[in-house]
């Protein structure tokens, strides 16, 4: 056992801990916050635990992100073309049982589990798909029913990667066929995409397509102007299947974190030296925010401060300039953050400088932790800084008022209600509404103190985010007097005005 880096790393936080309260607290955190955390399954955490000990995994994880303050779960349900949901399209995946194509035993669909769960815990639920990818390097047979083996011609292979031919427009018209049924029948908040569109160069490897290039140019000459194009008109007609269905559903994308380097682009470029989104992986994300084709964009800001070839400040700045359109979130590696030490802090790891960094970029709207696992299992002591000081208090999601603006109506027939049993509890109506813009989904909480003055502001008040309609209340003696108020949340997140209740407990 590494003992002694343990050691350092839990003094270093302590540290940091003891000494910096003055400077963020959790009074200082912001009412409305995404804090997302991506729960991936290619890493074989789940892949043949069966059933129950999958559930427990999960609700091990969820319950500890949830004390955490992560009001968002980014969960990877098609990996390589695949599902972790019954699919009437494409095969079970591999990560599930070991064996593509073979249904979970006992039965269950670990979509519809994780939107219910999450929704019960108040966090969103995006379910995260890879595109393109169609096969992983992997000697596992594919399933009979997997696109490689009924559709060859439509993929091809990269470096042992099997990828969907972006130049095929047929291909597009498959994925968002995917699309539109899992956002039909799944009640999922967002539907999430990383960063795998073309594949990541390899030295003396070029991409097979020239014919496609030749049959299906648009009239482009350049055949990487082409490749850019493909992934532009798919991100385009992805957001528009999604709108399609279900217009709340957000639509996010988590690039690489290199757009352009200078030297490709001196006037837009950042000062870095990388691979870069535009040039290699042919995807103009500029492009898709300015134009609203996506509703979050999601860097992955993997180095640390200080990194020579891709310094975090300098990445978080530019993309802080450069998206001011649509919704910034920085995907936060926890690993690399707890490793390094900061540059001006020796006795302290990046948590708190990159936090910093955070508050001070004024269009970055959240986080989002790569990975779940190492929140959980309190790698440096991430978790613990999470739920005790930066994200102590709830949050909820930013509002985004390009797709709706409009509050519902404030909650109806509050009142206090002595159980039989003698717990008393807070119940509410729900308010009415037509349309889904109007519907209350979730219920915000607030408590106050005798004399404090209501603030629905303050997210330190907020004792509850939930989709029940009672909270039960901590009644001592019936002495203490409190102040409690209710408001609606839609879909969006737009919250109503609040009904107010005086309270003896």
């Amino acid at each position: 056992m590494k003992i002694k880096p343990l050691l350092v790393l839990f003094l270093a936080t302590l540290f940091f801990s003891c000494s910096n309260k003055g400077v963020y607290s959790g009074a200082d955190s912001a009412k409305r916050e995404f804090r997302g955390a991506w729960i991936q399954c290619v890493n074989g955490q789940f892949q043949n635990l069966g059933t129950e000990r999958m559930k427990q995994n999960l609700t091990q994880q969820l319950n500890e992100l949830q004390k955490d303050g992560v009001n968002a779960i980014i969960f990877q349900v098609r990996p390589e073309c695949d599902a972790l949901y019954k699919s009437p399209y494409e095969p079970w995946s591999r990560f599930l049982t070991g064996v593509q194509g073979q249904a979970p035993s006992p039965y269950w669909d670990p979509l519809e589990w994780m939107v219910e769960e999450c929704h019960k815990r108040g966090m969103e639920l995006h379910a995260w798909i890879n595109p393109y990818r169609a096969r992983m390097k992997s000697r596992i047979e594919p399933a009979p029913n997997h696109i490689v083996r009924t559709h060859p011609e439509r993929v091809f292979e990269y470096d042992g990667l099997y990828v969907l031919n972006p130049g095929i427009p047929s291909n597009r018209d498959y994925i968002c066929t995917i699309v539109k049924d899992i956002v039909k029948r799944y009640d999922i908040d967002g539907l999430h995409m990383d960063d795998y569109f073309y594949p990541y160069p390899v030295a003396g490897l070029s991409i097979p397509d020239s014919r496609e290039f030749a049959a299906y140019n648009n009239g482009f000459k350049n055949i990487e102007d082409w490749r850019r194009d493909n992934v532009n008109l798919f991100i385009k007609q992805v957001n528009e299947a999604i709108k399609s269905v279900k217009p709340w559903v957000k639509f996010g994308v988590s690039p690489f974190g290199i757009y352009r380097n200078k030297k490709s682009d001196p006037l837009n470029g950042s000062d870095t030296n990388g691979t870069q989104n535009y040039d290699q992986l042919y995807a103009d994300v500029l492009l898709w925010v300015n134009n609203g084709w996506i509703d979050y964009c999601v860097p992955q800001l993997y180095w640390e401060i200080g990194h020579k070839a891709a310094d975090y400040k300098t990445l978080i700045t530019w993309w802080n300039k450069y998206t001011a359109n649509r919704h910034l979130y920085i995907g936060e590696d926890v690993e690399r953050t707890v490793k390094y030490s900061d540059v001006d802090n020796a006795q302290s790891n990046q948590m708190p400088a990159k936090f910093k960094l955070h508050k001070q970029m004024k269009n970055v709207k959240g986080t989002v932790l790569w990975y779940s696992r190492l929140v959980v299992d309190d790698l440096g002591q991430y978790g613990s800084m999470l739920k005790n000081y930066y994200w102590k208090n709830p949050a909820l999601p930013p509002l985004m008022p390009f797709i709706d603006k409009k509050a519902p109506k404030s909650p109806r027939h509050l009142e206090v209600v002595r159980m039989s049993d003698g717990n008393t509890v807070l119940c509410w109506d729900a308010p009415k509404g037509k349309k889904w813009g109007d519907v209350a989904e979730k219920f915000v909480v607030y408590k106050f103190g005798a004399g404090e003055k209501v603030n629905l502001s303050d997210p330190s008040k907020i004792v509850a985010i939930t989709s029940n309609k009672m909270l039960k209340l901590p009644y001592v003696n019936g002495k203490n007097k409190y102040t409690y108020v209710v408001t609606a949340l839609d879909r969006m997140s737009n919250e109503s005005k609040g009904e107010k209740i005086n309270v003896r407990l």
